[in-house]
C-alpha cells in the first residue's frame, strides 16, 4: 500500500468570511424618482487560491447592478470567500471539490449578504437564484480549453 492510498481524505470548512463589500448609488437621489423598472445585471466568478498545503481560499464574488437606461440605479459588489482544508483527494478529483463543492458552500453566505445590503440601501432585495456550480465549472473549463485551443494555433 502506498502512503498516497493509506492518506484518509480531508475535507473541512476552517471559516467562512465576507472578504469584500461594496454598494454605490452614484445618482442618487434623482435616479430614485424615477418611475421607470429597471434592468438587473447579475455577474458571477469563482476563484481558488493555495493559501498552504492543503489550504485552500475559495472565493465567490458576485456583481449585482441595477440601472435605468444608462444611469446606475445601485452597483453592490461583493466577495464571499472560505478557507478549507482539503487532503488526500486524487488530483483529478481536487479541481471539482475546490470549483464546484466549494463555492456551493459559500454561495448561501453570499446571496444573504448582498440581500441584506441591498434591502438596507432602501431597495427590495435582489434574490439571487441558485446557481448550478458544476454547469458553471463545465462551462468555464471548457471555455478555458477552447481559449488554450485557439492560442495554439
Amino acid at each position: 500500500m502506498s502512503d498516497e492510498q493509506a492518506v484518509t481524505p480531508v475535507f473541512q470548512i476552517q471559516r467562512v468570511y465576507l472578504k469584500d463589500l461594496s454598494l454605490e448609488q452614484p445618482n442618487s437621489p434623482a435616479i430614485l424618482l424615477e418611475q421607470e423598472q429597471p434592468s438587473l445585471d447579475i455577474q458571477l466568478a469563482v476563484e481558488a487560491t493555495p493559501v498552504a498545503d492543503g489550504i485552500y481560499e475559495v472565493a465567490v464574488q458576485s456583481t449585482v447592478q441595477t440601472k435605468i437606461e444608462d444611469k446606475t440605479v445601485f452597483l453592490v459588489e461583493a466577495k464571499q470567500a472560505g478557507i478549507f482544508e482539503i487532503r488526500g483527494i486524487p488530483e483529478e478529483q481536487l479541481n471539482n471539490v475546490i470549483g464546484i463543492s466549494c463555492p456551493q458552500i459559500l454561495y448561501p453566505y453570499l446571496r444573504g449578504n448582498v440581500a441584506d445590503i441591498i434591502n438596507r440601501a432602501g431597495f427590495p432585495p435582489v434574490h439571487m437564484a441558485e446557481i448550478n456550480f458544476q454547469a458553471l465549472y463545465e462551462q468555464q473549463q471548457a471555455a478555458a480549453q477552447a481559449q488554450e485551443a485557439g492560442q495554439l494555433q
